[in-house]
């Protein structure tokens, strides 16, 4: 039996409530966590919502994603985050404004950088506004309260953006 080829892929776009339901229901994604990334780790190494939601910590709402790459490939999973936010505004989707919701594809390797940049050239050639999504290294990532997990599968009448 061939063993499963997996890989990570972690994007912030906003509250992550919408998108881990949307990733969380896509073929050949594994598995979904809610959390936090990009923040100062020295200052906060193990922030709590209170704390990234003080809009001081730098840490950014994310979706981090496990995913079987004989089902699904990084560019289909960028395809699905460059259509299901706003790349083009900054630090805001919707109604949620601040740092924790700015648009970011945290690369897990060289590969994906390559890719996650490919992606970003090809889908600003499409909109008609500037692209403010920054492409960074992934960095330790923290998993949300147990209250944040699932929440829009949990609370179907719940709104996010």
């Amino acid at each position: 039996m061939k063993k499963e080829e997996t890989e990570l892929a972690t994007f912030a776009m906003g509250c992550f409530w919408k998108p881990d339901l949307l990733f969380s229901s896509t073929k050949g994604v594994i598995k979904t966590i809610v959390g936090y990334m990009g923040g100062d780790e020295n200052k906060y190494p193990n922030p709590t919502d209170k704390q990234v939601y003080t809009k001081k910590t730098g840490y950014l709402e994310v979706v981090h994603i496990k995913f079987n790459t004989d089902k699904i490939s990084f560019p289909e999973l960028l395809d699905i985050f460059w259509k299901n936010h706003n790349p083009t505004t900054k630090n805001r989707q919707g109604p949620d404004i601040g740092p924790e919701y700015m648009s970011v594809i945290f690369y897990h390797n060289k590969e994906q950088k390559k890719i996650a940049e490919e992606s970003n050239k090809k889908y600003q050639k499409v909109l008609s506004q500037k692209i403010i999504t920054e492409i960074h290294p992934a960095k330790t990532f923290f998993k949300a309260a147990p209250y944040h997990q699932k929440f829009l599968k949990r609370y179907r009448g719940a709104v996010c953006y």
